[in-house]
């Protein structure tokens, strides 16, 4: 597996600091870089009604498709203090559609340091564009 872009790692913990989020105090940042070369981050943005909250995966998705970009190459997340973090299930789809199952995705473990996997550990059995093509 490859080892992070020299500056994914800067730029996901750069944009976690601006998490909003006064509810859990679970302060998440995400740093996409796109097949273009360019770096896209989100941070989580939490809601009083809970369930209308974003994911700092999939704000910084949102960022690369507004750039133009619709292509993942590499991703990496991070979450504010210690502890283990990774993209939740519906994050883990977001990525699937922009990105192949060899995609590293580095994520914050236990003792700080980036682990890496690729979507196809995270996210093995997957549902994707290919299930949607039909021969009608």
């Amino acid at each position: 597996m490859s080892t992070p872009h020299k500056d994914l790692l800067k730029s996901a913990q750069a944009v976690r600091e601006n998490a909003y989020a006064p509810y859990s105090k679970f302060q998440v940042g995400a740093a996409v870089l796109g097949a273009d070369g360019e770096i896209y981050a989100g941070c989580n943005v939490e809601n009083a009604a809970y369930p209308e909250g974003a994911c700092a995966e999939a704000n910084a998705i949102a960022a690369m498709v507004a750039g133009g970009c619709t292509e993942i190459a590499q991703i990496a997340i991070v979450k504010k203090g210690g502890g283990k973090v990774a993209p939740c299930g519906g994050c883990r789809q977001k990525i699937n559609e922009f990105a192949g199952a060899d995609v590293p995705i580095f994520v914050q473990g236990k003792d700080g340091a980036l682990q890496p996997y690729t979507l196809g550990e995270l996210l093995p059995v997957a549902f994707g564009k290919s299930n949607l093509e039909t021969d009608i």
